[in-house]
Parts: structure tokens; sequence; C-alpha cells
């Protein structure tokens, strides 16, 4: 990935966000990330103090997106991010427990870019994010508008 890509990441488990950015730097991926536990303090940093999005304009983030949030759900993060013309853009790749098939149908629908289900054994979780970092070394970001 192209080193001015942002990583904004959006999980509320401090153990799996370790997990996650370890991993990623072990593919090789040592773009800046941006780590939030709640949707609430992601948004004010996605939408800055005027909630237009525009503060992001001229910057490329690739936002990883838990749909489990203690604030509110990752899907209305997702809603939000895709219908802002400062941010749709922006891929979302929607990392997650839930492996139920309206979800994942509903999160495509929304507009997200990847659907990655958490695989519950430690081992397999490493694996899988250590393959979304080597995705994430070869896919071209645009910038926000």
């Amino acid at each position: 990935m192209v080193n001015h890509v942002t990583i904004i990441m959006v999980e509320d488990d401090e153990g799996h966000a370790r997990l996650i950015e370890k991993n990623i730097r072990r593919a090789g991926v040592l773009n800046d990330i941006v780590a939030f536990r709640d949707g609430t303090t992601a948004l004010e940093h996605l939408f800055g103090p005027d909630g237009s999005g525009a503060v992001n304009a001229g910057r490329a983030l690739l936002v990883l997106l838990d749909l489990n949030l203690p604030d509110m759900t990752g899907v209305d993060i997702l809603k939000r991010i895709k219908e802002n013309e400062h941010l749709r853009r922006s891929p979302v790749v929607v990392l997650t427990t839930t492996d139920d098939k309206m979800e994942i149908q509903r999160c495509y629908d929304l507009g997200a870019n990847v659907y990655v289900t958490k695989p519950v054994n430690y081992e397999n979780f490493a694996n899988a994010i250590r393959q979304l970092g080597l995705f994430f070394s070869v896919i071209q970001v645009p910038e926000a508008k």
C-alpha cells in the first residue's frame, strides 16, 4: 500500500486491536494506524469538527471496521462513510465476529469493500490478519476528494 494511506481501525476489543496491528505489521505494512475503541470518537476523527468529512479531503484512508461496538453499530458507521462525498471512496474492510449471511449482504449493499469474519481460534485469527496485511500491501487506495 502506498505509504501515505492511513489505516483507521475501529475495534473495541483491545486484545483484538493489538493482534490486528501486530499481524498487519508482520505482513510488512508500515502505514500509520490510528485506532479507536468506539464509534463516536472514530466518527469525530473521520468527519471533523464541522461534521462534513472535508477535514480528510486529499488524504487516503482505509477503514478497518468492527461491527460490534459499545456505542453504536459498525453498520451505522459504514453507512455514514459511504454516504459522505469526501469519504465514500475510502475502502472499508469489515472485520468482525458476525458471520450472519444477512449482515454480510447488508454490509456489501451499503458499500463495504471487503467483509472478513474473525476466526475464533487465535492462530487462525493471526493468520487471517497477516493475509489481510498482504492484501493491503498491494491495493490502491484513492484520496478523499
